[in-house]
């Protein structure tokens, strides 16, 4: 636990008040905090008391932390609004980070950004609450905004991990209007035109029999269109948390489109055991749909074992899902720890059931990434396009990648460092 100021909290109504209105904080910053939990922690500090402030903390978060990545958020809540010395310094430097020149992680500035936006709710940064000073300010700061991007555009370009939770809104509200077109598979069956280049010799026999054996005309037939099927493997660890969340909200938009080409969209999750979440994604509410998916899917954000879980699906679900010329998209970093020559047999044999093994990889976004791991450097060569997928433009790429069979994204690359 980071240090505090000492802790010095008022009479009981007082304390329960607060105790309220940091609640509202962590609701706006994203935790899942109702009155139930206000009412549990009121009554938990009652039993513990607040005389430590170490137990004051960890009695407030064993009340209002459920997940594991709220953490970070809860901590920098609790630090700024219990009153830390460095209130301000800290507010400021949240809303401003690339001026502060903050070094901390990904993870503690997308914590920090969402702890001072549910605190300030809506004030600007230079333009305190009523009632507080100015910081002062040791230098004045220009900033040019002469190349600055749009909202919109910069948005589209941003890392999921970095967003603040009004991004992560906004995010999610483009990535349902995405489309991901598919042209349609080549078929041996016809349908009837007249503009067709092939005779319908059933349909013109029928049509002379009606009249006497008499050959009126020629009925002709173009190919009838087929649509593959989309499988989509999502991995739902630690280390994809995030992304998988974003990524699940632009396949149910995909299942959910009308018109779009795909005969059916079927999903699943892993981490350390394979999930069919297919039904789920068929509910309109993309946030019923998202809630009942997590709920069947036991391995949330636990471990990773790719290999293992690839083998459940070519053994229980491969010849039910991949029929028919099924293009298949893996979400994935590749981190994982099993036997990599099992791996590589595995990832094999999916890539020989599928039409097109498009492998969606969110480490792309380094500029220096290269294939050192085991599992990436096994899974690579048996894919057919391999892309980046931490932003909202990456998952716009992704339909460039089904328009052109030929596309191969980063493997060229990439498998150059590997031979």
């Amino acid at each position: 636990m980071p240090e505090y100021a000492p802790l010095d909290l008022p009479d009981e109504p007082k304390l329960t008040h607060n105790i309220t209105y940091f609640a509202r904080a962590l609701r706006k910053a994203g935790l899942p905090v109702g009155p139930g939990r206000v009412m549990d922690a009121v009554r938990a500090v009652q039993a513990a008391g607040f005389t430590s402030q170490r137990d004051f903390f960890y009695t407030l978060r064993a009340c209002f932390v459920t997940r594991p990545e709220h953490r970070a958020v809860y901590a920098q809540i609790f630090r700024l609004y219990w009153r830390d010395p460095r209130y301000m310094e800290h507010m400021m430097s949240m809303m401003l980070p690339a001026i502060r020149g903050v070094q901390e992680d990904r993870a503690a500035k997308a914590a920090e950004k969402r702890a001072a936006e549910a605190l300030l709710d809506g004030i600007a940064p230079d333009q305190p609450e009523a009632g507080t000073s100015e910081p002062d300010e040791e230098t004045p700061i220009e900033v040019d905004a002469s190349l600055t991007m749009s909202s919109e555009e910069r948005l589209r370009t941003l890392d999921f991990e970095q967003m603040s939770v009004a991004e992560v809104a906004e995010a999610k509200r483009m990535l349902a209007r995405l489309e991901l077109p598919v042209k349609p598979l080549a078929s041996r069956r016809g349908q009837a035109s007249a503009q067709g280049a092939r005779v319908d010799a059933r349909a013109t026999l029928r049509a002379a029999m009606r009249r006497g054996g008499e050959l009126a005309e020629v009925k002709r037939q173009i190919p009838r269109p087929r649509w593959p099927n989309l499988v989509v493997l999502c991995d739902i660890s630690g280390s994809m948390s995030q992304y998988s969340r974003m990524v699940l909200h632009f396949l149910h938009a995909v299942a959910n489109q009308k018109g779009a080409g795909w005969a059916k969209v079927h999903a699943f999750t892993f981490g350390t055991r394979l999930t069919n979440i297919t039904r789920h994604l068929a509910t309109r509410d993309v946030d019923a749909a998202l809630a009942a998916a997590g709920q069947e899917a036991q391995d949330w954000e636990g471990g990773t074992r790719i290999g293992a879980c690839l083998h459940d699906f070519n053994r229980d679900w491969s010849r039910r899902v991949m029929g028919q010329g099924a293009v298949v998209l893996l979400i994935t970093d590749g981190l994982d720890r099993d036997d990599p020559e099992a791996l590589s047999h595995e990832m094999q044999r999916l890539h020989l059931s599928a039409r097109h093994l498009i492998w969606v990889n969110p480490l792309l976004r380094w500029d220096g990434f290269a294939p050192k791991a085991k599992g990436i450097r096994a899974m690579l060569p048996h894919v057919d396009t391999f892309r980046a997928g931490h932003s909202v433009a990456t998952l716009e790429d992704l339909a460039k990648a089904l328009s052109r069979p030929g596309d191969t994204g980063e493997k060229a690359r990439l498998m150059a460092q590997v031979t």
